[in-house]
C-alpha cells in the first residue's frame, strides 16, 4: 500500500543532543564520567522526565540518593540547553525537500520532557514544518509503549500500514512494526534517503 505519512522522531534524527557536550568538562576524567551515565544521570532516568515526570522531581531523587554528586546531577538539567548540539543538516535538508514536495503527511513522535521541549520549538524553526507533533512527556507516556504511538495514529487520522516511521532507536522502531507502522532505523540521512527511496516517497 503507498505510503502517505512520514512520522519523525527528533532527536538523533533532526536534532544532536549529547550531555557529553556539557559533561566532558564538568567530570573531565573518562571512568568518572562513564560512572555517573551508567549509575546516576542514567538513561533510564531521564526518560522518566521524558513520560512526564518533573524535572525537579527526578533531580532531587537523585540527590536524595546521591548527595556526594549533587552539583553534577543539578547540572544535567541545570545546563540542558548546552547539551542541544544543534540541527543535524543532512536530515533538515531531506525534511525540507519532503515540505516542499508537498506529498506526504509530516508528523513527529518524540520521546522529550515537556518542560524542556518549549526550548526546542523556539529555536528550530524547522519544528513547525510539522502538520503535528506528539511530545512524550505531555502525554505522560513514551516509546516504545505501545499507547503513545496509538496516540499518535487517532490524533491525526493515521493508517498504521501508510504511514513510515523514523527512529535512531531501534526498540523504538519494533515497537511501531508491531502496530503495522513501516518502520526506519535511522543511521545517516544518505540511509535514509535511500530507504525513502525503496518506499517510493522521494526518487
Amino acid at each position: 500500500m503507498q505510503l502517505d505519512t512520514i512520522i519523525f522522531d527528533l532527536g538523533g534524527v533532526l536534532i544532536d543532543w549529547n550531555p557529553e557536550y556539557v559533561f566532558r568538562t564538568v567530570i573531565p576524567e573518562d571512568d568518572r564520567r562513564a560512572f555517573f551515565f551508567a549509575n546516576i544521570c542514567t538513561s533510564d532516568w531521564n526518560v522518566e522526565q521524558d513520560a512526564g515526570r518533573t524535572l525537579q522531581e527526578g533531580t532531587d531523587l537523585l540527590v536524595a540518593q546521591w548527595p556526594e554528586w549533587e552539583s553534577e546531577i543539578r547540572t544535567f538539567y541545570g545546563r540542558w540547553e548546552d547539551m542541544l548540539g544543534g540541527p543535524i543538516p543532512e536530515t533538515v535538508e531531506l525534511f525540507r525537500a519532503l515540505k516542499e514536495q508537498g506529498t506526504h503527511r509530516l508528523l513527529a513522535l518524540t520521546n522529550w520532557s515537556h518542560e524542556t521541549f518549549p526550548v526546542a520549538l523556539e529555536r528550530y524553526d524547522f519544528l513547525h514544518w510539522f502538520e503535528g507533533i506528539v511530545v512524550s512527556g505531555e502525554e505522560k507516556t513514551r516509546k516504545p509503549f505501545a499507547d503513545i504511538y496509538k496516540i499518535l495514529l487517532e490524533r491525526y487520522s493515521v493508517e498504521p500500514e501508510r504511514a513510515v516511521f523514523i527512529d535512531d532507536n531501534l526498540h523504538n522502531v519494533k515497537a511501531a512494526e508491531s502496530l503495522g507502522i513501516q518502520g526506519v532505523h535511522f543511521q545517516s540521512a544518505d540511509d535514509l534517503r535511500e530507504k525513502l527511496r525503496e518506499y517510493a516517497v522521494i526518487s
